[in-house]
């Protein structure tokens, strides 16, 4: 487990390893800070002791070695301002800590209370279901300086444009709250299959979380799911494809791709929702229609009220080249 700030250590724990052998580390005495203050103390452990298995972490919580002011606390405990947590030692193996290479993306907005960057599509934003490590792994990687950075919200993997990250606690609570309140306004580019004819269509369509056999994530509509709004407006029509912005009203996973596939619209490259004879066409040029081999969903924009100076921010993000490249290839295909 990583030093941590205000950490003291008991002499006399544990006898010395050699690095072939499992590390223990001796107990451990953090004192939480204002920016630390009001996470879960089972989440707050997760994120300090990386490489951990959950289930070893619930565990010593379950057992009482996890103790906040000399006190034993449940899982469900909110850390407070100036919170002294004894960490007891914590077995895990150095051959198995994974060395994630740090990276840098393009920035849109950086202050010291948020980084927005644009992310490129094929990357996934953390680590998990398969993924080693994500954009936030690599950017901790690249900041090891930075005392608190989290994501805001998430992109789907194949997913490209703005994504918002919290460099303080303050800050990411605040944006959660906007989130929760829908005053943070997310809005994406999307290339379908056919012919869509609303100017402004909302679509409404309850959404079903489940997983495959081989526990792959995927999402359906379902008279039980949670409810789901997406706006889509019609920016441009090709021949045989549409141009769409899409607002979200509510946030679940892969709302996007389920409501436009689910609506006889599917998303060009799209795998796991789309039309797959059409992918695969997609991926040869055709006339003058380049080759397309990724999914065209693009997160442009996205609009919010500062955590600190409360101003309204509003972030673009530019259509990836390999995409405006496509959408003037099928310009062309029609002259």
């Amino acid at each position: 487990m990583k030093d941590l700030a205000r950490v003291s250590g008991k002499k006399g724990e544990n006898p010395p390893v050699s690095d072939s052998q499992p590390i223990s580390p001796k107990v451990q005495l953090v004192t939480i800070s204002a920016e630390e203050a009001g996470q879960r103390i089972d989440n707050f452990l997760l994120r300090v002791c990386k490489g951990v298995p959950k289930s070893h972490i619930y565990r010593v919580l379950r057992s009482g070695e996890v103790r906040v002011n000399k006190g034993r606390i449940d899982q469900t405990y909110r850390l407070e301002d100036g919170d002294v947590i004894r960490i007891p030692p914590i077995r895990m193996a150095e051959k198995t800590k994974l060395v994630v290479p740090g990276a840098e993306f393009a920035i849109l907005l950086e202050d010291d209370y948020i980084l927005a960057i644009d992310k490129p599509a094929g990357i996934a934003v953390h680590g998990g279901s398969g993924v080693s490590y994500g954009v936030i792994e690599q950017l901790r990687a690249a900041r090891p300086q930075a005392k608190f950075l989290e994501l805001v919200h998430r992109l789907d993997r194949d997913t490209s444009g703005v994504l918002l990250l919290a460099k303080k606690r303050s800050a990411l609570t605040h944006l959660h709250e906007q989130i929760r309140e829908g005053q943070l306004d997310k809005r994406y580019l999307l290339l379908v299959t056919g012919d869509w004819q609303n100017r402004r269509q909302h679509v409404k369509l309850p959404l079903f979380k489940y997983n495959l056999p081989d526990g792959e994530r995927r999402v359906r509509v379902q008279a039980d799911g949670l409810p789901s709004h997406t706006v889509f407006n019609l920016l441009r029509k090709y021949a045989g494809f549409t141009l769409l912005e899409a607002e979200l009203k509510t946030g679940r996973t892969h709302q996007i791709r389920v409501h436009s596939a689910s609506s006889g619209f599917p998303i060009v490259g799209d795998e796991k929702y789309g039309d797959f004879a059409l992918n695969r066409a997609m991926q040869k040029a055709e006339g003058k229609r380049i080759a397309f081999k990724r999914m065209f969903l693009h997160a442009h924009q996205i609009s919010f009220m500062h955590p600190h100076t409360n101003e309204t921010v509003q972030l673009t993000a530019p259509l990836p080249k390999e995409c405006a490249d496509f959408l003037k290839s099928l310009a062309t295909a029609e002259e």
